[in-house]
């Protein structure tokens, strides 16, 4: 295979981002038929065409229960409102899916999905609503009670508006909750809710009806009928593709970071000195985790970019992502540590200090990590050991020991099941430690990784990432996957 070539191409793709298709968005979407948007009907279509065997609906691998439920709720709210006599048996399907699948959400490793305890028992009421439901309450979402109210009281103000990150789940206001809306300062100037598909559909249908441009973004992220969990993701896509790159790039020919230079000069202008940036450029609410990669990447490749804007997540015992979240972000520390060694600061700084205590408290068995933004713990694990290396390498060590541990026979690996995006963060985090400590790491481990890599690299790929639901970024993957194979090209 040509690297080189593979990587021109992803550069040359890499933009407004590539995401695939939820089933919890289209849900939304599907919604728009009761207003004769012809989007509406296409959604419909496609959730009565992809209900899953055991009847839920949500991503067929991993099953991951936060993500089958809520979508499952979704789609049974979208059909139920139809009242079309073929849907009577999907929904019967359904009921008997949820029954099953919701005493199982404590079993989902990396916990509940995004706006999960805002956004379900709203769901959930709905579909009672409808008489698509038939239980008086599930027991595990009646839990939620308190979640939602702790979180609802965390709001500045009392209200929800576009500079809050929980504009990005309006539709748990429902029917009953909108007086939380600051209904004059929750658009974004593309017309979206904080570029949420879901979240959009909700307030074109029960905020501001058939709001012109609220209509004209799902029009043009749902042509099909299809939605993704978000839209766009600009700077988010290109932040992971380019850290991803920056551990590959030496092996590269020069004209690859030719190609670089106007994807750095979009994270440029999305950068807001003091407090950085988020998942796109025009996102009101930025983010720790966002701003630490492009940080990250920006200096990497010689950009100017003040480190103010990373020091700002900081809090008692850990940096945080957001203001109003509700527990912090393995993956995230490690990639603001990671910023903060590409700024220079020295293992003996408080703030370093800070960081190792916290990602060493949280590790898991004392050895790897699970991150509420990704199902696998070779996501967090993987990312955790790179940006240990050079401040503790003991812990970083440790972490290389139990992703050693951990590969399958064939090469590869996989929480769930085997996937080119788990066994490409494996790779990389093995063929950097090996740069440092040449002995410790045998090469027929990277070749059977290698190998079998290979032979999956193209997609599609199955969605790992946690948003409102699972999703996959489809070229952020890809470039963990280059990254890996270049890598261990060089040994």
């Amino acid at each position: 295979m040509d690297l080189h070539a593979a990587w021109i191409e992803l550069l040359e793709e890499t933009g407004p981002g590539k995401m695939m298709t939820t089933a919890y968005d289209t849900a939304w979407i599907a919604r728009l038929a009761e207003i004769g948007e012809p989007i509406g009907e296409l959604a419909l279509e496609w959730l009565r065409e992809h209900q899953l065997p055991d009847g839920s609906w949500g991503a067929e691998q991993p099953c991951y229960y936060h993500d089958r439920v809520i979508c499952t709720l979704a789609a049974i709210s979208a059909l139920a409102r139809r009242a079309y006599p073929g849907d009577r048996g999907r929904l019967r399907r359904a009921e008997a899916a949820l029954e099953i699948m919701t005493p199982r959400l404590h079993e989902d490793p990396a916990g509940e999905t995004i706006g999960f305890e805002l956004i379900a028992p709203t769901l959930f009421q709905e579909a009672k609503i409808l008489g698509a439901l038939h239980r008086e309450e599930i027991e595990v979402l009646k839990s939620l009670a308190p979640l939602r109210s702790a979180k609802l009281a965390m709001l500045p103000d009392g209200v929800i508006n576009r500079s809050v990150t929980m504009a990005f789940s309006i539709e748990m206001a429902g029917n009953d909750g909108k007086d939380l809306l600051d209904v004059e300062h929750l658009q974004e100037r593309n017309g979206s809710i904080s570029y949420s598909p879901s979240a959009t559909a909700y307030f074109a249908l029960y905020v501001r009806r058939r709001d012109p441009n609220a209509l004209a973004y799902l029009r043009s992220v749902a042509a099909n009928g299809t939605a993704p969990n978000v839209s766009p993701i600009d700077v988010f896509e290109i932040a992971w593709v380019l850290w991803n790159l920056k551990f590959a790039v030496d092996s590269l020919h020069e004209n690859v970071l030719d190609l670089c230079q106007s994807h750095l000069d979009h994270l440029s202008w999305s950068w807001t000195p003091g407090i950085g940036t988020g998942f796109t450029k025009n996102y009101a609410p930025k983010g720790g985790d966002e701003t630490s990669i492009v940080y990250d990447v920006l200096k990497y490749y010689g950009r100017a970019v003040d480190i103010d804007a990373v020091l700002s997540y900081e809090k008692s015992y850990y940096f945080c992502c957001f203001n109003m979240e509700s527990n912090p972000s393995i993956s995230a520390n490690s990639h603001i540590l990671g910023a903060l060694q590409q700024a220079g600061f020295e293992k003996t700084h408080p703030v370093i200090i800070k960081l190792l205590r916290f990602l060493g408290n949280s590790r898991m068995n004392g050895a790897f990590w699970v991150d509420k933004w990704h199902t696998s713990p070779y996501y967090a694990t993987s990312h955790g050991a790179i940006a240990c290396m050079g401040y503790d390498d003991q812990m970083a060590s440790n972490a290389i020991d139990w992703i050693l541990s951990a590969q399958n026979a064939d090469g590869s690996w996989g929480y769930y099941s085997a996937t080119a995006e788990e066994t490409a963060y494996c790779l990389q985090a093995l063929a950097i430690w090996k740069r440092r400590h040449n002995d410790q790491i045998q090469t027929d481990v990277l070749q059977r990784g290698q190998e079998w890599l290979m032979h999956h690299i193209n997609p599609p790929y199955p969605p790992l990432w946690i948003g409102k639901c699972l999703y996959c970024p489809e070229l952020v993957v890809k470039s963990a996957i280059l990254s890996a194979l270049t890598l261990i090209e060089s040994f």
